[in-house]
């Protein structure tokens, strides 16, 4: 689960992590209020208003500006409250829809008074799942994209790897300070700010912090200017809190749906809709729908209770997509009945009506024997494999 950069920054601040203050606004009435706020509480002179959407690189598309009075700060807001925001990380890249933004960030301007005292780092803390440990991957080259120093200047890309056993170790923190060049009052403060990052991490039990950029202001204090935060989903029944911070307008309206009805479900670009029961299950027949021609239009794990309503729930999902020319059903039953599912396809498929894309069933496991007699006895248009290279050979025929 992602979190906006003004909700990020609210948890990281109750681990203790320095940030740079702000208030949120959804109107530019609402705006002025809160950098009149903002300048009692922190005395800033000048303002940053940036969109709160789901995306990295807002900056470049217009949607962070600097405001240098009342005015200014009026008039930012109301362009960039309503707008199609257009990223490299929004839907479609820069040539796609865009993001419409609902709220700004108004953000203490932590660059003055010495703009050119001040240095930007780049640091994140995520899983590194080939060691088993989470990595703090750390940068003196903080405000670009981290790939494009990575690729380009690999040496200023520094990693260092936690034992989950003995967690952040105070020798690690002080190490990252070190690395970055800092002495000082900058290191003392860089070696709490790691600390007290790592913290958040884990307490959060988030699975991506970046912290980009991560600002040396003009006084030697360190200052997370923007974050991005994902959280695990899978923990969030002991984040009441965080749960609550889903914004669901920011996440894909079909995926959302799914979610209701306890599907697991991802929108992909190819034109084979899958349902599948199992995580492992659907990647492998995402790859067989590759090699025999077609592209996955989606991930859809169905779970192991399927029922004839989740089923007919799913297909309704995958046929909103008109990019779908097939539809790949490819269940093992384990937990899962077989003939509890083909009921289920033969069910949605009556009450879904006229279906015009071809169906290619594949049942495995308990009573698969029954849900093939149910599928073939059915009347319907939906052709019945039982290995998986047959479905795939059915899905090379149907696709082209």
């Amino acid at each position: 689960m992602n979190l906006h950069e003004y909700q990020g920054k609210e948890l990281l601040k109750s681990y203790g992590v320095a940030i740079q203050e702000g208030l949120v606004a959804t109107t530019a009435d609402e705006a002025v209020e809160a950098f009149k706020n903002l300048q009692e509480q922190t005395g800033t002179d000048f303002a940053v208003v940036k969109a709160q959407i789901h995306a990295g690189g807002r900056g470049k598309g217009g949607g962070v500006k600097l405001a240098k009075n009342m005015d200014e700060l009026k008039e930012h807001a109301g362009n960039i409250i309503g707008m199609m925001l257009k990223t490299p990380q929004t839907p479609g890249g820069l040539n796609g829809p865009g993001k419409l933004v609902r709220k700004v960030l108004i953000a203490e301007d932590v660059y003055a008074p010495d703009f050119d005292a001040c240095k930007e780092y780049y640091v994140s803390i995520l899983m590194d799942r080939e060691r088993k440990c989470n990595v703090i991957i750390y940068s003196t080259e903080g405000g670009m994209n981290i790939e494009e120093v990575a690729e380009e200047t690999p040496h200023l890309v520094h990693k260092e790897y936690i034992d989950p056993l003995l967690g952040l170790m105070p020798f690690q923190a002080r190490k990252v300070a070190f690395n970055l060049g800092l002495s000082g009052q900058a290191f003392k403060d860089m070696t709490k700010f790691i600390t007290n990052l790592y913290k958040a991490f884990v307490g959060a039990d988030a699975s991506l912090f970046e912290i980009n950029p991560c600002l040396k202001t003009g006084d030697d204090r360190i200052v997370a200017v923007d974050c991005k935060v994902t959280l695990d989903d899978n923990s969030l029944f002991r984040h009441k809190d965080l749960a609550e911070l889903r914004d669901t307008d920011e996440e894909d309206p079909t995926e959302v749906e799914a979610k209701s009805f306890g599907l697991n479900f991802i929108n992909l670009d190819g034109n084979v809709g899958c349902m599948v029961n199992g995580a492992g299950l659907a990647m492998s027949t995402m790859d067989i729908i590759k090699l025999s021609g077609g592209e996955p239009a989606n991930f859809l794990d169905v779970g192991g209770t399927a029922d004839a309503a989740r089923v007919e729930q799913a297909f309704r999902i995958i046929l909103r997509d008109p990019k779908v020319e097939a539809i790949l059903i490819n269940i093992f039953g384990g937990i899962v009945r077989c003939d509890r599912v083909a009921q289920g396809v033969v069910d949605a498929y009556k009450n879904i009506g006229d279906i015009k894309v071809p169906i290619i069933v594949r049942l495995q496991g308990t009573n698969a024997d029954i849900a093939k007699t149910i599928i073939d006895e059915s009347g319907l248009s939906v052709h019945s494999a039982i290995l998986l290279q047959e479905a795939a050979d059915l899905v090379k025929e149907v696709v082209g």
